[in-house]
Parts: structure tokens; C-alpha cells; sequence
């Protein structure tokens, strides 16, 4: 969540920032709330001076053998008006904190400002998108003719939006789930962390899927959610702690299984894996200092493009605008992989820098030895990269006229074959 105090020093600010995010003015209304409570506050500390102040002059009074009965008096009348101003600062600071909690961060300079995607800045390119010389399938064309896919099975049993992965195209996802954490642990420095898949209400906020994004998630009967992503449990480790700032950053990554409700997301891919309500995805968090958060984005970026480079998959990488980013995000880049079947790219990670806003919901802070201060962390996270995204991308980059698909060369130690072979070759 935003700095109040950082909301009231600089006029305006907010306003222009939710204006370049596309989305309504509430500066005003914000502050005014904000005035409120913090008068309310006021009064309620003065109530609460004066009645110290009446209860010492009783004490005086009995001591001295004085009349106290109209400073008895008194006290009860500040009693109920303490209650009463108790009550309403405590509503106050609800409203406050609720209006709050529903807006977005502030978007860095650095982004580019616009109302949606099209105002996305390209800013590099790998490889040169596969010339064929045939019509090549998409992803699930492919997955069905090798009879390796299944969705129809799924929606007898789960309805729509799952899929059946058989025999090498079940092998080659977890192939890839295990290359990519070999590669992030290996090569990139992160520690692999086993999570759970059920957080509670507390931790969904810290991250803040909730309150504003609960419609997207999957509850249970007893009140707790499962993940949309490992992000909101790897970025909920230190919850609620003060950390010695000289072990910053630290970087961490998990795979598992993500569930996501896709409210409002009915018409869209709706055909194949590219959109599901279950899916595979290997996650970045990294916590950090102020002052490394910048370079620690970049360093997350090339990390998770370092997975398609090696796995030789055509991409770009944009940079979010203002209208298109995440709530939590200050700055994200999005990296697009190129799918054939469908002649364009589509995203396969976004690593997004937070600043102090996840933070702030999750009071997670360090020890700055320069100020002697505790200070809020910098979080970040990013796709290192959803599996189920880049089964696809192998399938229709790799595929050959027969409908067999090649595994790239960098897979073949964890899938244990250099081809998923056609059906009846």
C-alpha cells in the first residue's frame, strides 16, 4: 500500500498517477479521510489528557478533604465521549485503511504512459522467428493429434479450462519445470523453497490479492486461499520481520501448481493451455534494499530470459505502460515468447519491481546501519517461467511437418530423447 505520509508531502502526485494508470481521481477523497481520522485522533488525546488531568485533581481533592463530586461528574461525561470518540476513530481508520487498500502503486518515471497495451515499449528482441515450409498447428492441435492432450476428459471432471497431459508432453513439462529451477539455482544464485499451496487471509494481503482481487481466487470452506502464484507465499517468508540489511537481497524461486479463478476472463483463450485455471510456473521473488532494487529488476529480467535463450525460443521484452501494469507493480517488464501456430507473441513472464507498496501490507522491514533506522524492504517478482506457456512455445517452435516435435538441445539431459515422436513413427 502507499506511504500516506509520502501521499500528503507531495500535492497532486497521486492524482497524476492514476491518471496515467486510466483509472479515476481519488487524491482528494483519500486525504480527506486521512483528515479525519487523524482529527479524530486529536480529540480522542485530548479526552484522554483531560481525564488524566481530572482524575489527578480528584486524588488531590479526597487527600485534602475537598468536594470531588463535580470532577466525578466530569470524568463520567469524558468517559462516554472517549467511548464515543474511540468508536468513531476506530471507523475512521476502516474507511481510511479500506480506501487505501484499493489503490494501486505509483508507477515509475521509467514507464511508459499510456491506457493500455499498445502504449508497451518494446525495448529488445532474441532470435529471428522459424521460417516453415508448411502451415504450422497450434499448440493443442498438436497435443491432440499425438493423442498427449486431452481438455475434453477434463470438463467431465473439472469442468472447463484443465487439461490431460499424457505420456512424453507430461514428461516434457516436468522436463522443463526441473531445467528451469536447475538453471535459477545454479546459475542465477536463488534458493529453492518448497511452499505451501494455502495461505491465509493475512498473507493473500500482504501481497495484496486481497481485498481488491479475491474474486480471482479460489477459497476454501475454511477460509483459506490457494495460490495464483508461488510469489505470494515466497514473498511472505519473512512476514512480519526486521532483517539485517547486510544479507539483502535474497532471492528466492519455487515450482508449483498455481489456480487462478480467471473471473472476467471469459472469451479469452479459451481454446488450449494457453489460459487455465491449474498451471505449472517456476517463480522469482527477491527482497532487497532501497538501493538495489533497480539493478535487482534488470538481474531478474535477464534471469528469466536466460531460460529462453537457452532453450533458443524467439522473444521480446516490452515495458509495461502506465494503463497496462499490475496493481502491486511500480515497473514491469514482460517478456513475449513467439508462438507460430498463432503468428504472434504472447507473454510468458512479467517480472515486476514493487518498491515498498507489498511491503508495507506485509511489515517486512531492515536493519540500515547507515540511518540506524528500520526501513521498509523492496520487493520483486517475476515468471522464471510459467512451464505450461513454454510446453507450448516448444511444441509449435519445434514442431516438424509429421507432427513430431524436436526437444531442444538443452532438455535432452532431463527429457532423455532428442524427439516426441509422431504417432505410429
Amino acid at each position: 500500500m502507499l506511504d500516506l505520509v509520502f501521499v500528503r508531502n507531495n500535492p497532486g502526485l497521486l492524482d497524476k498517477a492514476l491518471k496515467d494508470r486510466n483509472k479515476i481521481p481519488v487524491e482528494q477523497e483519500l486525504l480527506n479521510l486521512d483528515a479525519k481520522f487523524r482529527s479524530l485522533q486529536t480529540k480522542l488525546q485530548k479526552v484522554h489528557e483531560e481525564r488524566n488531568t481530572v482524575s489527578n485533581e480528584i486524588g488531590r481533592a479526597r487527600v485534602n478533604g475537598g468536594n470531588s463530586s463535580e470532577l466525578c461528574t466530569r470524568i463520567e461525561i469524558l468517559k462516554k465521549e472517549r467511548k464515543k470518540l474511540e468508536d468513531e476513530t476506530n471507523d475512521a481508520k476502516i474507511s481510511l485503511l479500506n480506501f487505501l487498500y484499493g489503490i494501486p502503486n505509483i508507477p515509475s518515471d521509467e514507464c511508459p504512459i499510456g491506457i493500455d497495451e499498445s502504449y508497451n515499449v518494446e525495448v529488445r528482441r532474441f532470435s529471428t522467428p522459424r521460417q516453415f515450409d508448411f502451415k504450422p498447428l497450434e499448440h493443442h492441435e498438436l497435443g491432440m493429434k499425438l493423442n498427449m492432450m486431452n481438455f475434453e476428459r477434463t470438463s467431465k471432471i473439472a469442468g472447463s479450462r484443465f487439461v490431460f497431459l499424457f505420456s512424453d508432453i507430461a514428461k516434457l513439462e516436468r522436463a522443463l519445470a526441473q531445467f528451469m529451477l536447475d538453471t535459477h539455482i545454479k546459475e542465477g544464485g536463488y534458493t529453492e523453497v518448497y511452499t505451501p499451496l494455502i495461505l491465509n487471509a493475512h498473507a493473500m494481503f500482504g501481497v495484496a490479492q486481497l481485498p481488491k482481487f479475491e474474486e480471482d481466487l479460489f477459497k476454501t470452506t475454511t477460509g483459506l486461499y490457494l495460490i495464483p502464484t508461488a510469489e505470494a507465499s515466497l514473498s511472505n517468508i519473512h512476514n512480519d520481520e526486521l532483517l539485517n540489511g547486510d544479507i539483502l537481497p535474497l532471492r528466492y524461486t519455487a515450482y508449483t501448481p498455481c489456480f487462478r479463478s480467471e473471473a472476467g476472463a471469459a472469451g479469452r483463450d479459451t481454446i488450449g493451455m494457453l489460459r487455465q485455471h491449474q498451471f505449472g510456473k517456476v517463480e522469482l521473488v527477491s527482497i532487497t534494499r532501497p538501493d538495489q532494487a533497480i539493478e535487482e529488476h534488470e538481474r531478474m529480467t535477464e534471469c528469466a530470459e536466460g531460460i529462453l535463450k537457452k532453450l533458443n525460443l524467439p522473444y521480446r521484452t516490452v515495458i509495461l505502460s502506465t494503463g497496462d501494469m499490475g496493481f502491486s507493480s511500480e515497473k514491469t517488464y514482460d517478456i513475449e515468447v513467439w508462438l507460430p501456430g498463432q503468428d504472434k507473441y504472447r507473454e510468458i513472464s512479467s517480472c515486476s519491481r514493487c518498491g515498498t507498496f507489498q511491503a508495507r501490507r506485509m511489515n517486512t522491514r531492515f536493519k540500515n546501519k547507515a540511518t540506524k533506522s528500520n526501513e521498509f524492504v523492496h520487493t520483486l517478482n517475476g515468471s522464471g517461467v510459467a512451464v505450461g506457456r513454454c510446453l507450448i512455445a516448444i511444441m509449435e517452435n519445434y514442431q516438424l511437418r509429421d507432427g513430431s516435435i524436436e526437444i531442444p538441445e538443452v532438455l535432452i539431459p532431463y527429457f532423455g530423447k532428442s524427439k516426441i515422436a509422431a504417432t505410429g513413427n
